[in-house]
């Protein structure tokens, strides 16, 4: 029976890490499929060993949550219910693989929303059991940190930043399993922050942005507009830790949207004529507030002798490392400390199944974290990532050199 109430510690069976480990050069590549559904995309994907996608396929909710003014949990699962079998076959029928070639069974089980985890997970269960193939529960923010390694060759340890609509944190990657939290979102993420501010200004009735969630209205509008007219302080200067808080953003930029709709006797869910100049400051503060923290835990590795000397990495990813100001504001950071950059390409940085599947192919090859169709599995909407060292890198004190964010919107 695949019980999916609880959650199994134990280690995976001897015979399923001998499987995962026994290759010969003449073994065909194992294949993998991957399922994710931890918030409001649903994605399947199957890839084999070597991190050729053989198929994949991705239903967004994104439509139907910009009309709700923001994701709701009871109808992101009803969706995800709704079109789960279906992204699931369209996968397998790309690939041309049948279930019974499987190697095994990758899916979200750890953060996310609870009934999105939910539906993920079962439909899982259902499929592993059906078919007699190891299940291999991923961490999403895991995911994300290793996508980087399916498209070239980063060795660990690398520095990852994750940043997205709702997570933002820092941390050392040493192995696949095996993490150093160097710091976190206080309040929330970047991306939450953004969406949050754009529904303020009402930027769904602009006409560039009608069908773009509100990170990517905030991305386009900033173009054309002045990020000094309105100058938001970056949070936290005081506290020299890497830890993040976007909250405190976010409530300078509304009290000034507040203050603009009062001056241009403006009635709020009308269109503000400073609006470009609005979120162009918005964007530049998100940015700064992320470079900086960044830039201390660059420091805190360095010092500590955490980074390799040869070809340190700072890897970004998550759905707001596609913002392309954030990015070009991070690349001053790692090329004033030696670091080079790597973000995935937009399509593998928000959620999908690819990721997933390139999680489970990684604890395949190395035999970690695979578990039978026999064991209980429970999902963890609240998962840490790795082991927190965040009071460390608080303790140490470090403080920033200037650096000037020259950079064209």
């Amino acid at each position: 029976m695949f019980g999916w109430n609880r959650f199994h510690k134990s280690k995976p069976c001897v015979l399923l890490q001998h499987l995962a480990t026994r290759r010969t050069s003449s073994t065909p590549p194992r294949l993998v499929l991957g399922i994710e559904t931890s918030c409001d995309e649903t994605g399947a994907a199957v890839l084999d060993e070597t991190g050729r996608i053989l198929g994949e396929s991705l239903h967004s909710q994104k439509e139907v949550h910009l009309k709700t003014g923001g994701i709701i949990p009871t109808v992101a699962q009803r969706l995800h219910e709704e079109n789960i079998s279906r992204v699931v076959q369209e996968a397998l029928d790309r690939s041309g693989v049948a279930p019974s070639e499987l190697a095994a069974v990758a899916t979200t089980v750890k953060p996310g929303l609870a009934l999105s985890l939910g539906v993920g997970l079962r439909f899982a269960g259902r499929f592993v059991k059906l078919h007699d193939k190891p299940f291999i529960p991923i961490h999403h923010m895991e995911a994300h940190a290793l996508t980087v390694r399916m498209l070239q060759r980063v060795d660990f340890p690398f520095l990852v930043l994750l940043v997205s609509g709702g997570h933002s944190l820092l941390a050392l990657a040493r192995g696949i399993d095996d993490f150093l939290l160097l710091g976190q979102t206080l309040d929330e993420a970047p991306g939450d922050t953004m969406d949050k501010v754009a529904r303020r200004l009402s930027l769904i009735k602009h006409p560039k942005c009608s069908v773009l969630s509100g990170g990517q209205a905030i991305e386009v509008l900033a173009r054309e507009g002045d990020r000094l007219k309105f100058q938001f302080r970056s949070p936290m200067g005081q506290h020299y830790d890497c830890n993040f808080s976007f909250a405190g953003v976010r409530n300078q930029v509304t009290t000034a949207i507040i203050k603009k709709e009062k001056e241009e006797g403006m009635e709020q869910g009308r269109l503000l004529s400073c609006v470009h100049d609005i979120v162009a400051g918005t964007q530049h503060t998100v940015a700064s507030h992320t470079a900086k923290r960044t830039h201390r835990a660059i420091l805190f590795c360095q010092a500590r002798g955490l980074l390799p000397r040869d070809d340190p990495t700072l890897v970004v990813s998550g759905g707001v490392a596609s913002n392309e100001y954030i990015r070009e504001t991070l690349r001053i950071v790692t090329d004033a400390t030696g670091l080079r950059l790597l973000c995935p390409p937009a399509k593998f940085c928000t959620d999908n199944g690819v990721m997933i599947a390139w999680n489970g192919v990684e604890r395949l090859k190395e035999g970690k974290g695979i578990v039978s169709f026999t064991q209980d599995v429970q999902y963890e909407p609240k998962a840490p990532l790795g082991r927190d060292i965040s009071t460390e890198v608080r303790d140490a004190q470090i403080k920033l050199p200037l650096l000037k964010l020259k950079i064209k919107n």
